[in-house]
């Protein structure tokens, strides 16, 4: 089981919080750990939700088959557990996976792949010509997404895959590499080669984050608190 995921109250004392309907069931949100997509939505009963914390791995009831249900027991797509929480009201859960895989049987990342257009707003799927402020970055959460897969995946012959197998201490060192080339590009004064540069050390900044486990928006959070501090320039 994740040494993440943190029992402050008994299996029971958590059961009596939670809020079950006439069936037994609460629903529960499945979240990326690292990208914080909303992967799925799907019931958990006492024994499901028992059962996942001792694992550590996602378990479910299955409404359809009136059984137990194991992600990813057949597919092989499993949801390693990070942490359980439940609502104000009790009646909902946000579980918090590193997921192996695709989420949805259709073998989408995300059962949520059907985009609703709402009026005045910009396409999500990034079709729309003229993209918003808020897609600009949209690549940043793409690339950190595919670096979390690699990691779980290990696809042979993967740069990324040879980083992970390496270890921390490999990546470190091409973060140094990278970030010394950015510097002489930069005095070079040439931006066709900065740019190339730069690319690479962000590439490799989010492999070293995703090895640490520590998720790109705690890096944005912590950039807009120092932005909404008092300025002294």
């Amino acid at each position: 089981m994740s040494e993440d995921i943190k029992q402050d109250l008994s299996l029971e004392q958590v059961i009596e919080h939670i809020r079950w309907d006439e069936a037994g069931l609460v629903p529960s949100i499945v979240q990326d750990s690292t990208t914080k997509q909303v992967l799925m939505m799907a019931y958990m009963n006492r024994e499901s939700l028992r059962l996942t914390l001792e694992s550590g791995e996602a378990w479910f009831w299955s409404r359809s088959r009136q059984e137990l249900w194991h992600k990813g027991a057949t597919s092989g797509n499993i949801q390693s557990v990070v942490s359980v929480a439940y609502d104000c009201d009790g009646d909902t859960l946000l579980v918090q996976v590193n997921p192996k895989g695709p989420a949805c049987h259709t073998g989408e990342n995300t059962c949520f792949y059907n985009e609703i257009t709402v009026e005045g707003q910009p396409s999500v799927s990034g079709q729309e010509d003229t993209p918003a402020l808020s897609d600009r970055f949209a690549v940043l959460a793409e690339l950190e997404e595919i670096i979390a897969k690699r990691e779980v995946e290990r696809p042979e012959g993967a740069y990324t895959t040879y980083l992970f197998d390496k270890g921390v201490d490999k990546i470190l060192k091409k973060v140094g590499e990278e970030a010394s080339e950015t510097i002489i590009a930069a005095k070079n004064r040439d931006n066709d080669e900065l740019r190339l540069e730069v690319s690479d050390l962000i590439y490799h900044l989010l492999v070293l984050l995703q090895e640490r486990k520590l998720p790109l928006d705690d890096i944005l959070d912590e950039l807009s608190r120092r932005h909404e501090r008092p300025r002294r320039d």
